[in-house]
């Protein structure tokens, strides 16, 4: 299957910032279902063409080979915490959601079955945009951070957390509430995947843990997967290849 990519299309342009960009990897099917990929780090590293550390050297990529599956890919840029704090980044998210919804006519993919799927940093975002607005059928969150207030040093101001939040967590915690998916989970939102390495020394698996218990108490579908024996980006993981084709087999099921 020869996928086709268009790099670099502008969806979002705020004033005062550089333009808002997204690559998108194509299949050669009519009306495929997309899946919206958010890159991690931190919020404050990283770019759209980062889809972990893992995969780095994988040929055809992950992009690609999500594609290869049927889907068309969109990977998007956010403003970071140095350009911006939150708010800021789960409005570019979801503006490329509206973006997608809005032209998947012309660029030959279905932009009312989007399923994001996000790590690390980019699962929280997926999150946030799952909960707080429409056209999102599903979510895969890769060792997300759901509780900002329930993360490792909540007082220090230089913690990739209070820099998203511009101050540090425990001084904002009306924020941080607002900021965390799993204060923002309701009966209305959509399926669940949410995968975790056992031995995360940066995002603990309890965030997974309590994400999944709020989705469940509200009844919302979800899967919790934990990965025995990982690190976070997957570093130590026995099997990333399965975690991949697992993913990517619920993204299906969500749209199917």
């Amino acid at each position: 299957m020869t996928v086709r990519v268009l790099e670099g299309v502008e969806y979002a342009a705020e004033v005062g910032y550089r333009p808002l960009l997204l690559d998108l990897y194509l299949p050669p099917v009519d009306a495929a279902p997309v899946v919206l990929f958010v890159h991690g780090g931190g919020w404050q590293r990283c770019t759209r063409r980062d889809f972990g550390h893992e995969f780095a050297d994988w040929r055809p990529s992950p992009f690609e080979r999500i594609a290869e599956a049927g889907f068309a890919v969109a990977s998007v840029d956010y403003r970071l915490s140095g350009e911006a704090r939150y708010p800021a980044q789960l409005h570019d998210v979801r503006a490329a959601v509206g973006w997608l919804r809005e032209h998947g006519g012309e660029h030959g993919f279905d932009g009312s079955r989007i399923v994001a799927w996000g790590e690390s940093a980019g699962a929280h975002l997926a999150a946030l945009a799952a909960l707080t607005g429409p056209g999102i059928a599903a979510v895969v969150g890769w060792y997300g951070v759901y509780d900002l207030s329930a993360m490792p040093d909540p007082g220090d101001p230089a913690s990739r957390e209070s820099r998203l939040l511009g101050a540090a967590v425990r001084d904002v915690p009306d924020f941080a509430a607002e900021a965390s998916p799993v204060n923002r989970v309701h009966a209305g939102a959509p399926p669940f995947q949410l995968w975790h390495g056992t031995a995360d020394r940066f995002v603990p698996m309890a965030q997974s843990e309590r994400m999944a218990d709020a989705l469940r108490a509200a009844g919302v579908p979800v899967e919790f997967r934990p990965v025995e024996g990982a690190d976070h980006i997957w570093r130590n993981a026995p099997d990333v290849a399965a975690v991949f084709a697992a993913s990517l087999d619920f993204a299906r099921g969500a749209v199917a």
